[in-house]
């Protein structure tokens, strides 16, 4: 049988220890005949087939890597002769494979706001692509971002899942830790300034508490020491927030498995909200932004607050902090609504939706 070719984003890493929310989702949703490609990495995931796209050294030049890329893609498209093609988030490289091969079945899977997107900015571009191939957004704000404009145009949404049945076994709200907690990228986007902020005005008033921020500037070991992690760092020694730094996937999961509060206090507008998801189906009570496709991920299992201003935040983390029964119940609603987003149920959608784009051709 023919297999499954799954195109990830130039930068994606697909490895342990170094994968983004998009390499994590490719390997969840990766079936035995999947053919995952991407950038060179010395310990990819080791239970789905990979294919390196660009061996030897990068340019530095943004145009010449992209399209060196596509034709290291495009030389494993032609030695694997897929049914189907799958390139994720990158509508510039789904166009230049499409014009290379016009008559090979292909989806983009967008898990962006596609209109600042190279390829997507305008409705006519965006149009041209959903005529050539099947488009997939992960949540229905993304879909409306895709659409809008284009009256009538068809979107299918298959949201991002996560392995119920991998997480560590989450603690009962009564015994988890009394941790504040942040997980991702810490840059201004992700309102990680407006979390030291709030936690600094909550920790003097919630005597055994405490709260961390897990991540860096980018995902994987090596990170960049911004000027935003520069200013960031004394604020937080003076709020009493830990930053531990980047720490691998799984480690993070074990922390959501264990503390009482988990805050995603994006700014920018999530276009679905893993992180989110990791929390609720770890256990934890989620104070998420009403931004973008959080409300849509959460639906009523947690609390919306947006970062600004921070006195909004902190009074509903503070308010969550003090109220144990609630906490509970967070707890169990979120880890019900996880449940909606399993991978079992993802695979079966991803299988129907590829059979429909082969089935086009």
């Amino acid at each position: 049988m023919a297999p499954v070719l799954t195109i990830l984003p130039p930068r994606e890493r697909f490895a342990p220890g170094q994968a983004g929310a998009i390499s994590l989702v490719v390997h969840r949703l990766a079936g035995p005949g999947d053919i995952v490609v991407g950038q060179p990495v010395a310990a990819p995931f080791a239970d789905v087939a990979f294919r390196a796209a660009l061996p030897g050294c990068w340019p530095f030049r943004p145009l010449r890597a992209t399209a060196r890329y596509v034709a290291a893609v495009a030389r494993i498209v032609r030695q694997a002769r897929p049914a189907l093609v799958e390139i994720h988030n990158r509508p510039d490289i789904a166009l230049a494979l499409a014009r290379r091969f016009p008559t090979l079945p292909m989806t983009l899977t967008l898990h962006n706001d596609p209109r600042p997107m190279r390829g997507a900015a305008s409705p006519a571009q965006r149009a041209a692509l959903a005529r050539r191939m099947r488009v997939i957004a992960v949540s229905e704000w993304v879909s409306r971002c895709f659409a809008e404009g284009l009256p009538g145009i068809e979107v299918a949404v298959l949201p991002n899942c996560i392995d119920m049945a991998s997480l560590p076994a989450p603690l009962p709200a009564a015994a988890r830790e009394r941790t504040i907690l942040f997980a991702g990228r810490v840059v201004a986007d992700k309102g990680a300034d407006a979390f030291v902020a709030a936690c600094g005005a909550l920790l003097p008033h919630l005597p055994g508490w405490r709260a961390c921020m897990i991540g860096a500037d980018r995902f994987g070991d090596v990170s960049p020491e911004t000027p935003f992690l520069r200013a960031l760092r004394p604020a937080a020694r003076a709020a009493g927030v830990e930053m531990p730094g980047y720490r691998p996937h799984d480690r993070v999961l074990d922390e959501m498995a264990r503390a009482a509060i988990v805050v995603v206090p994006s700014r920018w507008p999530e276009p679905f909200g893993l992180t989110a998801l990791e929390a609720m189906a770890c256990g934890a009570a989620l104070v998420a932004s009403p931004v973008g496709g959080l409300p849509d991920v959460v639906g009523d299992a947690a609390i919306l607050a947006r970062p600004d201003p921070v006195a909004d935040l902190a009074a509903a983390i503070g308010a969550l902090a003090a109220a144990p029964d609630r906490r509970a119940a967070l707890s169990v609603a979120g880890r019900a609504r996880a449940a909606m987003f399993d991978c079992a149920v993802a695979r079966d959608r991803l299988g129907a939706l590829r059979r429909a784009a082969i089935a086009l051709r």
